[in-house]
């Protein structure tokens, strides 16, 4: 069972979002929010799998409340979800530590489908948002290739290869099945990657081997 907070200064919002991830039989709502600061305590009371919340909110908003989401002692995932596609909050999102951007135009069939992709330990990002991202990213000047590939030295060659991987967006099974390994030899050694790296998700990770230029 995927258990979810919902976050969203909207109390129609709050309840549409509500409706649509509990028609599913493996989702379950567990609280709902109306700014970053319910955000942050109802994840420190209710401990949820995936915290869903909107970026603009009044009092602190969704990007600050990723933050402290991210540096709490269970961090849960956090999916950040909003009406404005716009380049600096997907950026500044994913640093903050977020696995996920979705617009609120998104299909309820896919919005159900990103919360089970997200809590088995993938990231997910709007269509719109990774073709762009990845553009960019391809575009990034040498001088943040030559830093990101200094940071990635202390990985070892299999890492690196598992990193690639993760970085190309595959999942857990598909690498393993790309490395010929298996997928709880997979996320062992992206749980080394982010502690010898010290970020907080694979998502960081993958930021940093496209600015090095790996993919």
């Amino acid at each position: 069972m995927v258990r979810i907070v919902v976050v969203d200064d909207e109390q129609l919002v709050r309840s549409g979002l509500r409706m649509i991830l509990e028609s599913a039989d493996d989702i379950d709502v567990v609280g709902e929010g109306a700014d970053g600061a319910e955000a942050v305590r109802l994840a420190r009371e209710l401990h949820p799998d995936v915290v869903l919340l909107d970026i603009r909110m009044p009092g602190i908003d969704g990007l600050a409340a990723t933050g402290e989401l991210a540096a709490l002692p269970q961090p849960p995932k956090v999916v950040l979800l909003t009406t404005f596609d716009l380049d600096e909050y997907v950026h500044r999102a994913l640093r903050a530590g977020a696995v996920g951007f979705l617009l609120k135009d998104t299909p309820p069939r896919d919005l159900v489908a990103a919360m089970r992709t997200i809590d088995e330990g993938n990231a997910m990002l709007a269509p719109s948002v990774t073709k762009r991202m990845l553009r960019q990213f391809a575009a990034s000047v040498s001088d943040t290739a030559t830093a990101s590939a200094c940071r990635l030295d202390v990985l070892s060659e299999r890492e690196r290869a598992v990193l690639t991987a993760v970085a190309a967006g595959m999942s857990n099974a598909e690498t393993g099945r790309e490395l010929g390994m298996r997928e709880a030899t997979v996320k062992a050694h992206v749980s080394r990657i982010l502690a010898k790296l010290e970020l907080s998700n694979r998502v960081q990770a993958a930021i940093l081997a496209h600015d090095a230029g790996w993919v």
